[in-house]
């Protein structure tokens, strides 16, 4: 090491003892400090009356400082230069002093200069000076903590006033949001509402088909009854006549019981689709219930339109498994994708009057996933638009003919409630076709 390197050295270590002495972190500090400071020492000290004249004045004034300095108080350098001239030395550093206050601490940053003359082998210090940048302390009060005090409550008073007011914003933001949610299910509950208003017509047709057999069964079965009855009363009765009598009424009746139960599974299903919840999967055929509401969706259009007319072809796999779905929740899929699509081929129809209607309606296997395949020769989708489709509220359609909330909650249904996936090729004024894949 050079000389100079020595001689700054060997002055950081009189610092470093001076401030371990000062806060009292070795042994003996008052003796060592008084030994370290010459007889007439001088300085500015940190508070508004400490004007240093001598030794004693100095340590009357350290001890003044020890007594009002908060326990636990200490420091860390942030900046040091020494200096060595002679037989004086130069010392000037920045300082933290780190007091603790209310379970916090506080950084007060303090400047120190020190000058120390070598006498007899023995570094003294003949003249200091501390200050802190920004002084508050009061008269007679070493270090500003009235004000450091003050300055706590001040921001403690902020932290809770802040605390308070994001409170109460939190509380405003899970009612807006408890809000949000209860609004989002209404909507979803309106689109279901909305589809269930479009299988009205279809349900009404479907339905009227069995009730129709039912009631014209019903007479056959009575004019049965009166004619076996009449039989009964001749004195000689045909027994094979009767019989046969029995057989038409007994085949009827299972006629009338079949059609019962085809308008019970229509209503049933239109129940099923109005529920609320999201239903629970079960083994279904997909087959019959895509021709079910292919049919319901179709003879709901007929109903409002009834010089409309399309081209239905299914190409549904005889092979196909039963799939695990929630019937009534894939049934609002396929009445969304069907309505669409009769409304892709009917707005076409009205600007191509030579123009047939065809939706496509196809079923297969693949990749270990069962495909759904709905195809319309109607407007299809423009390109700028595709990427929104899925969006909620996101319509092209007028005001009061569609929500928004149909392609946007069918495709939750397939990748979220049933982990399929949801695909749309389209080509603008040739047609739109969307697959959908569910795990078989």
């Amino acid at each position: 090491m050079t000389e100079k390197e020595i001689a700054d050295q060997e002055l950081e270590q009189i610092f470093f003892l001076f401030m371990d002495a000062f806060f009292h972190r070795i042994d003996h500090s008052m003796e060592k400090l008084e030994a370290m400071c010459d007889e007439l020492i001088t300085g500015v000290g940190t508070g508004k009356d400490e004007n240093i004249i001598n030794r004693d004045q100095y340590l009357q004034i350290h001890k003044r400082d020890f007594e009002q300095t908060p326990e636990g108080a200490d420091y860390r350098v942030h900046s040091l230069q020494c200096r060595r001239m002679g037989i004086v030395g130069l010392i000037a550093a920045e300082i933290a002093i780190l007091v603790p206050i209310a379970d916090q601490v506080i950084e007060l940053f303090t400047r120190l200069t020190l000058i120390v003359e070598q006498k007899k082998a023995q570094w003294q210090a003949v003249h200091m000076h501390v200050s802190f940048p920004s002084s508050d302390q009061a008269e007679g009060e070493s270090w500003p903590l009235d004000a450091m005090r003050a300055r706590q409550r001040a921001l403690e008073q902020q932290v809770t006033e802040r605390t308070a007011q994001l409170k109460e914003r939190t509380l405003k933001l899970e009612e807006a949001l408890y809000q949000l949610k209860a609004t989002q299910q209404q909507l979803i509950q309106k689109e279901k509402l909305a589809s269930l208003g479009e299988l009205t017509a279809g349900i009404a047709h479907e339905i009227q088909n069995p009730l129709n057999f039912v009631n014209n069964l019903t007479e056959v079965s009575q004019e049965l009854v009166g004619e076996l009855r009449e039989e009964k009363r001749k004195e000689e009765r045909d027994e094979d006549l009767e019989e046969e009598l029995l057989t038409d009424l007994e085949e009827s009746l299972q006629k009338v019981s079949h059609h019962g139960k085809r308008a019970d599974s229509i209503v049933k299903g239109m129940l099923q689709h109005s529920r609320a919840g999201s239903g629970e999967k079960q083994p279904t055929d997909l087959n019959a219930l895509a021709d079910e509401y292919l049919r319901l969706a179709y003879h709901g259009l007929r109903a409002k339109d009834q010089d409309f007319t399309a081209d239905l072809r299914l190409q549904l796999d005889p092979n196909l498994q039963l799939v695990n779905i929630a019937p009534q929740e894939i049934g609002r899929v396929l009445l969304n994708l069907y309505n669409n699509a009769f409304y892709a081929v009917q707005e076409k129809h009205k600007q191509q009057t030579d123009y047939q209607p065809q939706i496509e309606v196809a079923t297969h296997t693949r990749n270990g996933k069962v495909a759904l395949r709905v195809k319309d020769n109607g407007t299809g989708i423009p390109a700028e638009i595709l990427n929104k489709i899925y969006q909620p509220f996101f319509t092209t359609k007028p005001t009061g003919q569609g929500t928004g909330l149909g392609l946007s909650l069918s495709y939750d249904i397939v990748t979220k409630g049933h982990g399929g996936e949801m695909q749309v090729h389209t080509t603008e004024g040739e047609g739109t076709e969307f697959i959908v894949e569910l795990p078989a």
